[in-house]
Parts: C-alpha cells; structure tokens; sequence
C-alpha cells in the first residue's frame, strides 16, 4: 500500500486519519495542501476515483467566495479554479493508488488494507 493525506495541519480530520494509519502501522506520506497542494494529475485522479469534482469541494470551506463562484463555472473552468484555490477541498484526501476518499472514512480504509 502506498497511502498518501492530503490536508493541513490543522484540521481535525486529517489529524484523525494519521492517528487511523499509525495505530495500524501503516506507512503514509503526509502532504500539506498549504505548502505543496496537489498536481493536476493527482486531482484529476481523485476526482475520478471519488465520482466527481463536486465532492472535492467542501460547501463550508472558509473560502467561501471561490465555493460561490465554482457552482457557476463550466466543468473544465471548475477544475482549473480548483487547482488554483485547493484550500475549498473537503480534508483529508486519502489516496491509495486509484482508490480515493474525501474526508474520514475508516471503513473504506480498511477494506484496502
């Protein structure tokens, strides 16, 4: 398994799903979204494995003139505004390989171990 958390360091949720790894002794590599945030490749991969952009984008994110604006955006415009704004994503992202989820999700995290 190669498990990588997308989120910052301060959200709570994100806190938990290290805890999650670490109490099973599963390697993951933690990416801050405020220092190196995701690749187009990496986003795209996530959307796709998730069912879509729209559930990437937290509704309650602190950004909330961005969230606005991408519910009237064209689907290739939304993508872009996205990368540009990663701070409107729903944390953690937790990706392994193909397989994504978007926020705390230990039962799903648990069937790919």
């Amino acid at each position: 398994m190669n498990i990588q958390i997308f989120g910052t360091k301060k959200s709570f949720d994100t806190k938990k799903a290290q805890r999650y790894f670490k109490e099973r002794r599963i390697s993951f590599q933690f990416i801050d979204l405020k220092e190196k945030g995701m690749s187009k490749g990496e986003l795209q991969s996530v959307a796709n494995a998730v069912g879509g952009l729209d559930k990437l984008i937290n509704p309650d994110a602190k950004d909330g003139d961005t969230v606005a604006l991408l519910q009237y955006l064209a689907t290739d415009q939304k993508f872009e505004k996205v990368l540009e704004n990663q701070q409107v994503l729903r944390e953690p992202v937790v990706r392994n390989g193909k397989k994504a989820t978007v926020g705390y999700e230990p039962d799903v995290w648990k069937n790919w171990e």
